[in-house]
């Protein structure tokens, strides 16, 4: 009876207990989940450079990243987006240089290939010239959300198909194995001060942020933005080598980065496994039996994350052209369905 009496209750002293049992359930999931944290001594590691360059036209920020490519030693590829320039210092360097022509469309799964073939090619340092085609040239992020919107109506689910390409191509800028310095434009702007030599009123123009997706200077370890005097001034510097400073990089530059990277213990390799020809297979499949834009996205959402995991770079690229060449034949057969003329 006592015991009858105890739980006559309403039930409180079950709901009681219950409580206590999930509360030592969740602090022993908690236990488990703090258990498989890695923990280790802060220690620094030999690295790879990923230096960021923005400043409006006539700063020199092809000219500069040669210079500091030169400094780091080395076989130097670039991306040149910038209708032929990088031909024009080709007697800068006397170990010269190889280039690897982008043209349109400056999708960023392009870029993403370029990345890859320079790698294959054997070269030390990639300088990617310009990144910010990958964000507002023809076939850039900028441009596939406006067409993207345009058909769907829907900016957002826009945004939502573009952005995993985005990262994609930061992952692929960040995950090399070679140095990488990418240049970007910078939005320009005039201003008009006093010369304190004549005393009279002169016109300058300056740059302000990089043409590229908000936040990109946080990618990198070191952010130069130079002026139209081609001097730097170092917007982020995670080496501490160049705090405060304006100056002119030059391959001094370079060495000094150089020896900064190679101070350390070797980093651990990264870890770049091949995707499992059966996953890929389905994955593949899963994007030609999508039936509409909306299937489509969901089935390369999947395929992203399932490529970037491991991650297998070649195989994200190999998704994202079957998905872009899916996306089209849609688009297709969306035009003729509501009459639309190609």
């Amino acid at each position: 009876m006592d015991c009858q009496a105890d739980w006559n209750d309403g039930g409180m002293q079950w709901y009681e207990q219950m409580g206590r049992l999930e509360q030592i359930e969740h602090e022993d999931q908690e236990r488990k989940e703090i258990m498989s944290f890695e923990i280790h001594r802060a220690t620094k590691r030999r690295a790879k450079l990923r230096l960021g360059m923005s400043g409006p036209a006539g700063s020199g920020k092809t000219y500069s990243a040669l210079l500091i490519a030169s400094g780091l030693g080395g076989r130097i590829g670039m991306i040149d987006t910038e209708h032929g320039s990088g031909d024009l210092y080709a007697d800068l360097l006397p170990e010269g240089y190889d280039v690897l022509t982008l043209t349109p469309p400056y999708t960023p799964a392009r870029y993403i290939e370029a990345i890859h073939a320079l790698e294959e090619s054997g070269v030390s340092t990639i300088i990617v010239d310009s990144l910010t085609h990958a964000w507002s040239g023809e076939g850039g992020s900028l441009d596939r959300q406006g067409k993207i919107a345009d058909k769907s109506g829907n900016s957002w689910q826009a945004w939502r198909q573009v952005t995993p390409e985005h990262n994609a191509l930061v992952e692929a800028l960040l995950q090399s194995p070679c140095h990488i310095i990418a240049t970007m434009r910078a939005k320009t702007e005039y201003v008009q001060e006093k010369d304190e030599r004549t005393g009279k009123q002169v016109v300058r123009k300056i740059g302000l942020a990089p043409i590229m997706r908000d936040g990109i200077e946080y990618e990198f370890t070191t952010f130069f933005e130079l002026d139209v005097q081609h001097q730097a001034f170092v917007g982020k510097d995670r080496t501490r080598l160049f705090d405060g400073q304006i100056f002119k990089p030059d391959v001094e530059t370079g060495r000094q980065l150089l020896t900064w990277l190679n101070a350390g213990v070797d980093a651990p390799a990264v870890r770049r496994n091949a995707m499992p020809e059966e996953q890929k297979a389905e994955l593949i499949d899963s994007i030609y039996r999508a039936d509409s834009l909306d299937e489509l996205f969901q089935a390369f959402s999947v395929a992203y994350r399932a490529a970037n995991a491991l991650p297998d770079p070649e195989a994200l690229a190999e998704l994202v052209r079957l998905k872009d060449a899916r996306k089209v034949l849609l688009e297709v057969h969306n035009d003729a369905a509501y009459g639309v003329a190609a």
